[in-house]
């Protein structure tokens, strides 16, 4: 009998990266599980590249909260609200723990199960949910979702996480360039220039050409000044996010700040190194079938020597 199951993780990039394991449980431990993902609309394709969910239901919170009070705004969380209700799921799993989040599982029906008031992120969300379930914090994010999920639905998982991401992977020919994500949109989560040039030195020396990424005009510019002296380098312009991941699944390496799209070629199974300085690996490490580096933690940024050991290994793995 199939068993239909709506998923409330809506954002961001690297949280729905951590999110996709469980969702590969599911399908595995659940026999005939149906999974609709309720997802925030920037992020659509994310759900949408894991073969075992059957829809993705859009979500447009972050930009309802910039006119939350306006017509147009009230209109598409009614309409939004509306197309839940017609819907009948025998779970409703709220993965995130935030108010936001319960404002969604309350708009479904279906048994609501969430984290529990000292699990979850924002403890009053607990109170909108059926079942709650105890999930221990200090522990890294695709662990707690895992648990979570299996907890909600009552299977036992084993095994390393599978991301779901085979439509990238399998096929893919590996090329010669190390994606690199230096920018980020806070200043405490950079790196020095320095350093960064030490890195780039040793990939030109591994035959490697670079490609980084920025998200917006500031952000590409300091990429470029980073690669003024390295002719095998290039910032690439904005990708959307499916055109990305075609792009970390063919590289050799990529070197990130802490940041959703490093987390993303982890999940690929690329090699990759990500470097933390504002945020810490403890309970968000980079997980993936390749080799991992999680480097730094908050205020104690990775020193150059720990960034390019780790890179000497990566690039002989």
């Amino acid at each position: 009998m199939t068993k239909k199951i709506l998923i409330v993780r809506s954002s961001s990039l690297g949280d729905l990266v951590h999110m996709l394991p469980a969702i590969s449980d599911i399908h595995r431990y659940v026999p005939d599980a149906l999974i609709d993902w309720v997802v925030e609309e920037n992020f659509a394709e994310i759900p949408a590249w894991h073969p075992a969910v059957h829809e993705v239901i859009v979500l447009s919170h972050r930009r309802w909260r910039k006119n939350w009070l306006s017509r147009s705004s009230f209109a598409e969380r009614r309409a939004f609200a509306r197309n839940l209700r017609k819907r009948d799921y025998d779970i409703v799993l709220d993965m995130q723990g935030l108010m936001k989040s319960a404002w969604v599982v309350r708009q479904a029906k279906g048994r609501r199960h969430g984290l529990d008031w000292a699990s979850a992120r924002e403890s009053l969300a607990s109170l909108f949910y059926h079942e709650r379930h105890t999930v221990k914090f200090w522990q890294p994010a695709v662990l707690r979702q895992r648990l979570l999920a299996s907890a909600s639905l009552g299977y036992t998982f084993s095994g390393e996480p599978d991301f779901g991401l085979q439509r990238f992977t399998d096929s893919t020919p590996i090329q010669d360039y190390a994606v690199i994500m230096p920018s980020a949109s806070r200043d405490d989560k950079l790196w020095p220039e320095q350093d960064w040039l030490a890195v780039f030195e040793i990939l030109k020396q591994a035959g490697l050409g670079l490609k980084l990424l920025a998200g917006n005009e500031k952000e590409s510019a300091r990429a470029q000044a980073l690669i003024r002296d390295f002719d095998n380098a290039e910032v690439l312009p904005r990708m959307g996010l499916t055109e990305i991941a075609k792009l970390l699944a063919a590289c050799k390496i990529m070197v990130g700040l802490d940041s959703g799209l490093t987390h993303l070629a982890a999940a690929l199974g690329r090699p990759t190194i990500g470097i933390y300085s504002a945020s810490t690996p403890v309970r968000t490490p980079l997980e993936g079938a390749g080799f991992t580096a999680s480097l730094g933690d908050r205020g104690v940024p990775p020193t150059r020597d720990m960034v390019v050991s780790k890179l000497k290994q990566a690039l002989l793995a």
